[in-house]
């Protein structure tokens, strides 16, 4: 074992009693601190990040394709656009495309027994509610797809609104360009969802395609446009310029972000605060473990003066209390590790962690480690304690053998 090893092992041992001990251990808690609240910070605000978007693309996809250019509003009547299957199939051969689905947005009026409430009705194909938002149906089931009952799907917030439950019966009514009557079906609520999105729970309801075709009075193969769903939302702007170079000309993709940038400038402005925190935890690290090696140094200025009187070199003194504020912080980044990535699972698992789902969208605080994040944080803390302790060991060439031990 080398001499500076041995040595700094035992300045920092258990059996120090003295007050280098004690702030050896509250340097090590300190950073043990500080690595697991970065660990935690980066979980929770990528957890958050990756809940919130989830739930957009599950009801949006992450591309809008249409043959028009796209409403400033996803609250308002689309153009209708011809559908086909080479147009789907030019799309599904784009790389990090996954899903596509064929929609149609139409407004209505839904009338309860107790009340009315205007909506927009999404149409979409059968397996809609069972790839991708089967998870927020909280009672009922999916869409019956039988074009002689037709059904729908509200979110909870209609449900208060108008009275009604699962099974029950409520009417629609359809303004049409073609006749100044509105066109009245009654439809069935086969199920109630919550997302907890406002956009979306106090605006939308889901229905089959057909059925909106049907009451539009449209052939089959037209509709509003298609939502793309891709592997990993960070491709999207790239995907977005690969299907305009594989689409005609007169077709249009826009990625949901635009839709929705209120949402997505908001979920930006949580890597303000990630990098806030990050950034004080930092700080706090530092600070503590320069004024560890400060205090040990100065504490043990008889022992430097010993060690120089028997001819070690001030380079070889700076090394003993280089190593031993080393292996605080390599301590210190191991138990952060441990205290982060089981808080993690904590909450995970058990939720302890709750939101205002009415603020937040989501009722427990969502975690989500990234190894390339966690791997970040204890290379970053080992950079920084590389840089940091080479300043306070430096004092060691201030100390001089006559002076450290001279009689008091």
């Amino acid at each position: 074992m080398h001499i500076g090893t041995f040595i700094a092992r035992r300045l920092s041992g258990r059996h120090q009693r003295s007050l280098s001990g004690l702030v050896v251990r509250l340097s090590l808690l300190a950073t043990v601190f500080s690595v697991s609240v970065m660990i935690l910070t980066l979980a929770f605000v990528s957890g958050f990040q990756d809940a919130i978007a989830k739930k957009i693309f599950n009801f949006s996809g992450h591309i809008r394709v249409q043959q028009h250019p796209p409403q400033s509003s996803d609250l308002s009547d689309e153009s209708p656009s011809v559908a086909n299957d080479s147009i789907r199939q030019m799309i599904r051969h784009v790389k990090h495309v996954q899903r596509v689905d064929a929609y149609i947005n139409k407004t209505c009026l839904m009338r309860s027994a107790s009340s009315m409430e205007g909506i927009m009705l999404k149409g979409v194909e059968k397996d809609f509610v069972k790839h991708r938002f089967a998870s927020y149906l909280i009672r009922g089931q999916g869409l019956s797809f039988d074009t002689a009952r037709p059904s729908v799907l509200i979110s909870s917030h209609t449900a208060r609104s108008l009275g009604l439950d699962t099974g029950q019966q409520v009417f629609l009514y359809f303004m049409n360009e073609r006749s100044e009557q509105p066109r009245v079906r009654k439809v069935r609520i086969a199920g109630i969802y919550k997302t907890a999105i406002e956009e979306y729970d106090r605006n939308f309801a889901v229905t089959e395609i057909d059925f909106l075709q049907k009451m539009q009075l449209w052939e089959r193969t037209v509709v509003s446009g298609y939502e793309v769903s891709i592997d990993d939302h960070v491709h999207d702007a790239a995907t977005v310029n690969s299907i305009l170079d594989n689409i005609p000309v007169d077709w249009y993709a826009t990625s949901v972000r635009e839709i929705y940038p209120n949402i997505f400038d908001w979920l930006n402005l949580q890597d303000t605060n990630r990098g806030l925190i990050i950034g004080i935890m930092c700080l706090v690290a530092i600070i503590n473990l320069v004024s560890c090696l400060l205090i040990l140094v100065l504490e043990r200025r008889r022992m430097i003066g010993v060690l120089k009187a028997f001819g070690a070199s001030d380079l070889q003194v700076q090394d003993i209390f280089w190593r031993q504020g080393m292996l605080i912080a390599l301590k210190g980044i191991f138990w952060g590790n441990v205290a982060g990535l089981f808080l993690c699972w904590l909450q995970s698992s058990f939720g302890i962690i709750r939101l205002d789902e009415a603020a937040y969208y989501i009722r427990e605080a969502p975690v989500k480690v990234i190894g390339w994040h966690v791997m970040a944080v204890n290379a970053g803390t080992m950079l920084i304690c590389v840089v940091i302790l080479l300043i306070p060991s430096l004092l060691v060439r201030k100390i001089h053998p006559v002076q450290a031990l001279r009689f008091n």
